[in-house]
């Protein structure tokens, strides 16, 4: 992850993997932890987890995207057009990040053994990634690099969205009709979705379950 784009402008492809259930988990083990989370100077269990989950999800995204930074619970990369994976290798990329997560949090699960009713709601969390295509613009101030633009926000836009009512799974891959047709990504038979962002554009999405 030490590759930067420089400034200037982009089309290509947004990604955005976020933890569904990390701030209420995290505030709940804080809550049900106060008198030990951080005794002498240790930090609690669930935020070290959490902290491997991001890292290990932006190991696996970058390459074939570029990773620009982590946003709470989120991380959040870019690829531009020359570099985009392939049909494929875009399919596999959301495959095998979730793959790792999956085996990350059963792998806390053998570690963390705390089993009160906040801990335990580490099983509930997942994954879920948002993919879009459109310009974008990388600023770099300092060490600070940054991906803004109008297609940017809509990525951010969808990350609240209806796709669980529609594939019945927390863990999914939404992929735009905007990156479906850039990437000729096979995904014809996946479930439909529409979803209204702040300025009232519709944007038509495509959405899969992930299961390992």
């Amino acid at each position: 992850m030490d590759g930067r784009l420089p400034s200037g402008r982009y089309e290509g492809s947004i990604l955005l993997a976020d933890i569904s259930g990390y701030t209420s988990f995290l505030n709940s083990v804080k809550i049900a932890h106060a008198s030990n989370a951080f005794a002498d100077g240790q930090i609690p269990d669930a935020y070290a987890m959490m902290s491997s989950f991001l890292e290990g999800i932006a190991a696996r995204v970058d390459p074939p995207f570029t990773f620009i930074k982590f946003e709470g619970d989120a991380v959040f990369a870019v690829a531009p057009d020359d570099e985009s994976p392939h049909a494929g290798a875009m399919i596999d990329c959301v495959a095998d990040c979730y793959a790792d997560f999956v085996d990350r949090l059963s792998a806390a699960g053998e570690i963390w053994t705390c089993s009160c009713e906040a801990c335990i709601r580490k099983d509930t969390l997942d994954l879920k990634f948002i993919l879009h295509f459109g310009e974008f613009f990388i600023q770099v101030v300092g060490r600070q690099v940054d991906a803004v633009g109008p297609e940017v926000n809509v990525a951010h836009r969808l990350l609240k969205n209806d796709a669980v009512g529609l594939v019945g799974a927390l863990g999914y891959g939404l992929f735009t009709e905007e990156i479906v047709k850039a990437l000729e990504l096979p995904l014809e038979h996946a479930g439909r979705l529409t979803e209204t962002v702040d300025d009232g554009r519709q944007v038509v999405a495509r959405v899969i379950p992930l299961h390992v």
